[in-house]
């Protein structure tokens, strides 16, 4: 089948290509024979309504110097590119925002637009968790200093967050002394202008915070525990843990088989669960990571299942 895809994602050339899951979705559309383009997000604009951009073709080699070539530049009508995979990293802010409606009127001129920029906007990530209470911590969204204390006080052990980080970026443990915790809350929620996270802390995270990958509704069979440095609360890879591929437990499967029908019900093809223990703590849908760590340790090939997906959809 031929057809092209464009990545929108950070500036190519500041990656880690052995650990980057936006190269390995433009390795896998090249071996499929696809043409691949790349936008950075100032590359996407409007005119006239018409939602364009500045595509550079993009040549990708699997090694970890001299990965990409730009063969040449031109500006296209972004409903002419049939897949376009919307990339870029958090945080979700306003020009993440105007991106997506850029994206909504070229998925509405015809391209395929993964993940569905709807639903970009609908289900931040830390958020969409809401939807499903059985399956979290106990958790509270305020920007209300009493509250927060209020929960800390019946929690003793807790989390703080933003709502719109990545990577463990201002996450703080609060324990039951209680320490720091009106500093805390005065940064994250901007002097109580903004929204915070705060979850009962799981003991589980000793075992790793897992990535677990669900492409167009399936459970991919192997995940990533992220184990957190010696004093260290965080297990995300860019806080300094380190990445343990592994097989997913029934416990993990089950967990992420209860929220995949509304992934399908939202057109979402390609969703990152983080879960400690038996709880998900985050629903990553704006730039799932950790496919290159899990296929360099198994034999399994989670992008081309993404594909498939993707040129299901296409072939309609």
């Amino acid at each position: 089948m031929q057809y092209t895809v464009g990545v929108i994602m950070d500036p190519i050339a500041n990656i880690k290509p052995h650990k980057d899951t936006s190269f390995a979705m433009m390795l896998e559309a090249q071996r499929r024979g696809a043409k691949v383009v790349y936008f950075e997000l100032k590359d996407l604009y409007l005119d006239n309504g018409k939602p364009m951009g500045l595509a550079k073709t993009v040549l990708v080699k699997d090694q970890a110097t001299d990965f990409y070539t730009i063969e040449d530049e031109s500006t296209v009508h972004l409903g002419d590119i049939d897949v376009l995979l919307m990339r870029k990293d958090p945080p979700f802010d306003s020009e993440f925002l105007y991106a997506t409606q850029v994206l909504s009127l070229a998925q509405d001129a015809g391209a395929l637009v993964v993940n569905n920029p709807q639903a970009l906007r609908d289900y931040n990530e830390k958020l969409f968790t809401s939807y499903f209470p059985e399956h979290i911590p106990h958790t509270m969204v305020s920007n209300n200093q009493a509250l927060i204390r209020e929960f800390h006080a019946k929690h003793q052990d807790i989390i703080c967050k933003p709502l719109d980080g990545m990577g463990g970026a201002s996450i703080f443990r609060v324990k039951p002394d209680g320490n720091n915790l009106g500093v805390i809350i005065e940064t994250l929620t901007q002097l109580g202008t903004r929204y915070m996270m705060v979850q009962e802390y799981l003991p589980e995270i000793k075992d790793g915070d897992k990535r677990v990958l669900i492409v167009d509704g399936e459970v991919m069979p192997y995940c990533l525990a992220r184990l957190p440095t010696k004093g260290e609360t965080r297990g995300n890879l860019a806080a300094g843990g380190t990445g343990r591929p592994q097989p997913i437990s029934d416990s993990d499967k089950a967990l992420a088989e209860a929220i995949a029908p509304t992934l399908k019900e939202n057109n979402i093809l390609f969703v990152g669960l983080d879960v400690i223990g038996n709880k998900i703590t985050e629903i990553n849908i704006t730039s799932p990571t950790c496919v290159r760590e899990i296929e360099a340790a198994y034999d399994v090939n989670i992008m081309g299942a993404l594909f498939d997906a993707i040129e299901k959809r296409l072939a309609k």
